[in-house]
């Protein structure tokens, strides 16, 4: 059954405007990533999400796929960024099945709460792997087709349709620095140095790049990840300006901004979307209620009730 508009798209965009066009999304699977996917589809876009896991990539390209009548959303499970042939075959695929590649969301990502001092060489290399070099590989793979969509589209648009864009899922951690991130920190800020450089030489051929950075996300795996389950998150809002914590709709409409023809002119930018929570530098990631800072990394504690996909948490 589709999942109602409301909640991944605001009302304010006009059905089809992404007619015709292809988006191709690494991580695609994710939570933030498939609404973003999904409110293309639902404005006349065809799809195609990237993830490791086979069964849940097919499984939720079929779920994308009920947001509009006639959509197709290829599901590619099996590949894994790190590895550019792997990527190569990926797009291939995609321009066969669905026709080209008009639009790139680099989205695949590690992240876990850990400590420098708990964080082994390989965990920090692993998160750079995904986050650094692949988003390298993605941009390697797709910005042929990207620049061939640019040169069907030009802009500004004359008729409303748009191509040859991608956009990166970043973080803010890394603008005044965050504890328990340094190897997300490092690798967001590879990520944003990365789409710089795509924006400065690929903006002649007509491609534009850009960065989205969203804060805290409500009912996201990243929230899981880095926010402690114990946490009351109405209390916890409280300290974010604008009072609320984002929802996946707040990134569903950056992306369709910054890929639609009110974007245009929008190239080399970061679009931070948190609700001014980097301003005032955050409540930080791995804590529970009553743990302050420095307090808690003096202590050589964390909190307990984070997701982890590791079997043992880091000790300081």
């Amino acid at each position: 059954m589709p999942i109602p508009r409301s909640e991944y798209l605001s009302n304010v965009w006009r059905d089809g405007i992404f007619e015709g066009r292809v988006v191709f999304v690494t991580g695609g699977a994710g939570t933030i990533c498939s609404a973003q996917t999904r409110a293309m589809v639902y404005l006349g876009a065809d799809a195609c999400i990237i993830g490791r896991n086979v069964e849940k990539t097919e499984s939720v390209a079929a779920d994308i796929a009920t947001a509009r009548k006639g959509a197709k959303v290829l599901g590619i499970g099996g590949c894994d960024v790190r590895d550019p042939e792997s990527l190569n075959k990926a797009a291939e695929r995609c321009v066969k099945e669905l026709g080209a590649i008009d639009f790139v969301i680099a989205g695949a990502a590690g992240n876990f709460v850990a400590p420098i001092m708990g964080l082994s060489s390989n965990g920090f290399k692993t998160v750079m792997e995904i986050d650094v070099l692949g988003t390298y590989n993605t941009v390697k793979a797709t910005i042929p087709h990207l620049i061939e969509s640019a040169q069907r589209n030009p802009n500004p648009s004359t008729d409303g349709l748009t191509g040859g864009r991608i956009l990166y899922v970043s973080a803010t951690f890394h603008y005044a620095g965050m504890p328990m991130q340094a190897h997300v920190a490092a690798a967001k800020a590879s990520v944003d140095s990365i789409s710089s450089s795509v924006a400065l030489e690929f903006g002649p051929y007509g491609v534009t790049s850009n960065v989205i950075a969203p804060g805290g996300i409500a009912g996201t795996e990243g929230m899981e990840r880095l926010s402690s389950s114990k946490l009351d998150l109405k209390e916890t809002a409280k300290h974010i300006p604008s009072g609320r914590w984002g929802t996946i709709r707040d990134i569903a409409d950056a992306t369709v901004y910054l890929f639609s023809d009110a974007g245009n002119y929008v190239n080399g930018n970061v679009l931070v979307v948190d609700g001014a929570d980097w301003r005032n530098k955050g409540m930080g990631v791995g804590r529970d209620a009553d743990m302050q800072y420095p307090d808690f990394l003096l202590k050589g504690e964390f909190s307990k009730f984070v997701k982890s996909g590791r079997k043992e948490k880091p000790k300081l």
